[in-house]
C-alpha cells in the first residue's frame, strides 16, 4: 500500500454520492487503501460545488474525523504548479489537478485516487507515470 494516498474530487464525490457512476468502485478503494487521505483545498472547493448542499455535510464529516487533510500549500508550490498548468493547457488541467499532480512530486510514494482519465497523461518530475487508480 502507498503511503500518501492522494484523493481527487471526482473520487470524493463518487465515495459521498451514492447515484455516482463510480461510486461501486469508489467504496471498493476504501479498502484497498483506507483512510487517512491527503488533498488540497482545490480539490475541496470542486467537491464542495459538484456535491452542493445535499453533500456537504458527509465531506465536512470526512475533514472532521481526520479521514481527509489538507495537505498543501498552493503559495510555496505557485511557481510549479503555475508551470505544470501551462505544460497541461491542452488537456486541459484544472487548477486542482496540477496541485495533486505537484504533490506526487513533493510526497514520497504518493498514490492518486481518481476518477479523472488525465492522471495518466500528466506526469511528474517531468517524465514520471503517476501512480493512480481509476475506474
Amino acid at each position: 500500500m502507498a503511503r500518501n494516498v492522494l484523493v481527487d474530487a471526482g473520487f470524493l464525490v463518487a465515495l459521498l454520492n451514492n447515484r455516482d457512476t463510480h461510486h461501486q468502485w469508489a467504496m471498493t478503494q476504501v479498502g484497498g487503501s483506507p483512510p487517512p487521505w491527503s488533498t488540497c483545498e482545490a480539490v475541496l472547493s470542486e467537491a464542495y460545488h459538484l456535491l452542493g448542499q445535499p453533500g456537504a455535510p458527509s465531506l465536512g464529516a470526512l475533514l472532521r474525523r481526520s479521514a481527509l487533510s489538507i495537505a498543501f500549500e498552493l503559495g510555496e508550490n505557485l511557481g510549479p504548479v503555475k508551470k505544470l498548468m501551462e505544460k497541461y493547457s491542452d488537456v486541459p488541467t484544472s487548477l486542482a489537478d496540477a496541485c495533486l499532480v505537484r504533490m506526487t512530486e513533493t510526497f514520497a510514494d504518493p498514490l492518486v485516487l481518481t476518477t479523472n482519465k488525465d492522471f495518466r497523461v500528466y506526469r511528474r518530475h517531468r517524465l514520471r507515470v503517476i501512480p493512480c487508480i481509476t475506474p
